[in-house]
Parts: structure tokens; sequence; C-alpha cells
């Protein structure tokens, strides 16, 4: 092997092995901008084993820490919230930020799966968008349900009827 190839060589193997780094901070600046700052070093912490499943392409699909899967990353370059994710964000970032708060009427539906409904919003993040990415949390304040808001803020508490989240997965606890 002559010095030139071994030096292509050897920066290929840095590269393959940076690249992982590389895309975490990535996409903790996607999770920052998604919902709001903090939230990457939350879902992401540094110094902490991310692993990245990734598509054949090569695209980050799905991000796991210790057998939890945190997120999934789709192709319109959003998060989608696992538990482990909803957890990690309920934690970090202060209330109202990102949440749909439903009282106990809702809660034992919502814990095991069930869609949000407007009816049963109690508060909400004004900032919240159709499309969005939420934690629904029962009036105390405990994490219900990680979903999609399929209403505006506005919507969810004027319209008072409708599907305000569609709950991807609850915590039945």
């Amino acid at each position: 092997m002559s010095d030139d190839s071994s030096t292509q060589a050897s920066k290929a193997h840095a590269t393959t092995r940076e690249r992982p780094a590389r895309d975490l901070e990535d996409l903790r600046t996607v999770a920052d901008y998604q919902f709001g700052a903090g939230a990457g070093e939350a879902l992401f912490p540094p110094g902490e084993h991310i692993e990245i499943r990734r598509s054949s392409g090569g695209r980050p699909r799905q991000l796991y820490a210790a057998d939890s899967r945190l997120v999934s990353y789709g192709t319109d370059g959003r998060f989608r919230l696992g538990i482990a994710g909803g957890r990690r964000l309920h934690a970090a970032l202060e209330a109202p930020a990102n949440r749909v708060v439903v009282g106990d009427e809702s809660e034992p539906f919502v814990r095991d799966g069930n869609n949000t409904f407007a009816k049963f919003v109690d508060e909400v993040d004004t900032q919240i968008r159709p499309g969005d990415e939420v934690l629904v949390v029962h009036e105390r304040g405990d994490l219900l349900a990680v979903g999609r808001a399929e209403l505006s803020a506005d919507g969810m508490v004027a319209f008072g009827s409708g599907m305000a989240v569609k709950v991807r997965d609850g915590i039945d606890e």
C-alpha cells in the first residue's frame, strides 16, 4: 500500500467515525428548531450513547438510547416522538412548552393511547400549530402521551369539538 493510499484509507476511516457525531449535532439543531431551545441536548445529551438506525440510503431514521426509541426522523425533516423522547422533553422544557393539558375525565383514555379531543383540553401552549409534535399531560403535570396536534392551539380552545391530538403512544402506568 502506498503512502498516498494509506492516507486516503485513514481519512475515510476518520470520516466514518466522525459521521455519527456530526449527525447528532445536526439532529440536536433540528430538535431545538422544532421543540425549542435546549430540546436537542435534552433528547440527545452529549456523552450518552445514542444509536442511530438508518434507512438503506443512510438517512437517520430512528434514534434509540438504552433500548428505548427516543424519536423517529421523518422524510419531512421533523421528529416523531417516542415515549422515551417525550419523557426527556417533559423533564427539560418548562410548561406550557409543547403541552396539551387534559383533566381527570380523559386521563385514562389518553394513557391507553386514545386520541385527545378538543372538548377535553383544559390548557394548551399557544404556539402549537396543526402537525406539531406535542406532549399530552394531566393537569397535575404528569406526562400521559405523545402525538401530533390536529388543531392549532386556538382551535383546540375555540372549537371545543374535534380531534385535538392524534395520540401515537400513551403511557399506561
